[in-house]
């Protein structure tokens, strides 16, 4: 977003706008918030003051008011009387906002916030396979054999076995009648499945491997085996992250 160069204590430099951006106070906070989680201000530390940020950014009170009403709203930063505005712990963040999440992606080296993106969608579509098991009609059934058909010839195509792939998800996660836990899900994978830490290796054996978990889902469910297809997807989902996932160590947050 900017070409600055920040001083140690983040505030004294204007960043360098490449452009000129529509929404300044959009801008702002979108700076804000990756200075928060990079710990530029840190946790319990109060968030520079407005005249500090107003010289930081080049921009007027009223825009950064709006800016740090905003992190409010994201839990980033909370306004004590006679403290001023404290930089909240990572645990009281929004970890659902588009923005938070991303930086927080960015800065973390050990991938364990995606692990644990993982792990949140492992449990929600596990238990959303259980149900579609129970309740999945032909119609339902037959699109789900569909997709798996398809994607058996389009693995030379990782894009659209990609989009293929996030549909077969998607009918299971409509069949189960659950729009809540379908939100989070895809919300969640709205936000990184252009990130290149979370997609990560998309060579054919790899295609082929992870429609040999989706056929597993969708036997199950074309079976009304309940469990069975809360296994499937539960193993799935696991296996096709761990091919995925580029960090050193073993993720122990994903053991069960």
């Amino acid at each position: 977003m900017t070409a600055s160069q920040e001083s140690p204590g983040g505030v004294s430099t204007p960043p360098t706008w490449v452009r000129r951006p529509a929404s300044l106070a959009k801008a702002v906070t979108a700076e804000l918030v990756e200075r928060v989680v990079r710990g530029v201000y840190p946790s319990g530390t109060p968030l520079p003051s407005e005249s500090a940020l107003c010289a930081a950014f080049s921009v007027s009170r009223t825009v950064v008011r709006e800016a740090v009403k905003v992190l409010q709203e994201k839990g980033l930063v909370q306004v004590r009387q006679g403290s001023g505005t404290m930089v909240t712990p990572p645990a009281m963040w929004d970890m659902l906002d588009e923005l938070v999440l991303a930086a927080t992606i960015a800065e973390d080296e050990t991938l364990a916030i995606l692990d644990d993106l993982v792990v949140t969608r492992r449990v929600l579509e596990s238990d959303m396979a259980n149900l579609a098991a129970r309740v999945a009609d032909e119609d339902t059934v037959e699109r789900l054999r569909a997709l798996v058909e398809r994607m058996d010839q389009v693995v030379d195509d990782p894009t659209v076995y990609a989009d293929h792939d996030r549909a077969f998800h998607d009918t299971i996660m409509q069949a189960s009648g659950n729009r809540i836990a379908r939100g989070v899900v895809r919300s969640l994978e709205k936000q990184v499945v252009n990130t290149a830490r979370y997609m990560g290796r998309t060579e054919r054996a790899l295609c082929v491997a992870s429609n040999l978990g989706h056929r597993r889902i969708y036997e199950r469910i074309a079976a009304h085996d309940s469990d069975g297809a809360a296994g499937a997807m539960f193993t799935h989902i696991t296996e096709a992250w761990l091919v995925r996932r580029s960090a050193p160590g073993a993720p122990a947050r994903l053991q069960r």
